[in-house]
């Protein structure tokens, strides 16, 4: 992960819903901000030990903001609720440059996005891009009440409002989306791009198996999931520090080493983000995370420190 980061302040506050705050970040110098491409997210620093990931929903042709939409969650590890407590219109803070592990595919003839509550934030960034490009597109907005959505007036009146469909159970008696319809026109040419809750995901992204989608057009973004704990004590060598550790049974790779004095870089501790990846350079990882792909996890030449472990009685890492 870059070590460069920017000073911002934020500028505008919204109150979309009683959970749903959408902040509005400028350079707190007054200058233009990077350009970022459609998917891309950013670090919020909220505390020195605190940072987690949240998706650009704005225009990426706007540089004069970054724009994220935060849900308040009773069931996070504190960065949610920090964010709707601590950051107000004025507040200085420090934010990543932006990074982008959801990028459209340009060789993409037709996109199809489907955001899930406050997955909906890297699609509306996407539909903005897609619009611009002049590119055939639609985006599903999936949620359980209006009243309980962000973004809804924003979307209505968007440039691209008519590509914009949503789907509302309350108002659909608790059905579905029917994902048959909306994917059965899906040819080699079409691209499907999935956030949301994992049980959400998961059954976009198995629906879009069962409907013949190949794997490589079906791209995904998880922003919270079921991190599985525990397993049999293993030891790590960090060989660039000269240090070795063992891994109790319920503890984690990233907190042995920090407690052995080697830094490592965490950010959302679910597996979700990489930025504790390292490089393996001797051993099996037991996979657990959601940000690498299937065909990487197969290399076993990476894992993240966070939440995945051992195979293998020993793993020498490169860190």
């Amino acid at each position: 992960m870059s070590e460069t980061v920017l000073k911002v302040i934020v500028r505008k506050r919204e109150k979309h819903t009683d959970g749903v705050i959408v902040l509005e970040f400028a350079r707190a110098d007054g200058g233009v901000l990077p350009a970022f491409e459609a998917g891309a997210h950013i670090d919020v620093h909220l505390r020195d030990d605190l940072i987690r990931q949240y998706s650009l929903c704005g225009d990426p042709a706007d540089t004069s903001v970054y724009r994220v939409g935060i849900l308040r969650d009773s069931h996070s590890r504190g960065g949610s609720i920090a964010a709707h407590v601590s950051l107000y219109e004025g507040t200085e803070l420090t934010i990543s440059l932006p990074r982008n592990h959801f990028p459209l595919m340009k060789e993409a003839k037709r996109s199809i996005l489907i955001g899930g509550g406050i997955g909906i934030t890297p699609m509306i960034s996407m539909a903005y891009a897609l619009h611009a490009a002049q590119q055939p597109f639609e985006l599903w907005y999936c949620g359980r009440a209006r009243a309980t959505s962000a973004f809804i007036t924003e979307l209505e009146n968007s440039p691209f409002a008519k590509n914009v469909k949503m789907h509302f159970t309350a108002e659909h008696r608790s059905q579905r989306l029917n994902l048959q319809k909306i994917l059965k026109s899906a040819d080699a040419d079409t691209h499907l791009y999935v956030c949301g809750p994992s049980g959400f995901m998961t059954w976009v992204i198995d629906s879009a198996k069962t409907f013949g989608m190949p794997d490589s057009n079906v791209h995904k973004e998880f922003f919270n999931v079921e991190v599985e704990t525990g397993g049999a004590s293993f030891e790590v060598v960090a060989e660039q520090s000269g240090i070795t550790v063992q891994v109790g049974e319920n503890e984690s790779i990233a907190d042995a080493l920090k407690a052995a004095g080697v830094k490592v870089k965490v950010s959302c501790e679910q597996g979700t983000c990489g930025t504790c990846l390292c490089d393996v350079i001797e051993g099996t990882p037991e996979h657990r995370d959601v940000y690498l792909t299937e065909e990487e996890k197969e290399d076993n030449d990476q894992i993240t420190l966070c939440c995945s472990r051992s195979l293998s009685p020993r793993l020498v890492l490169d860190i």
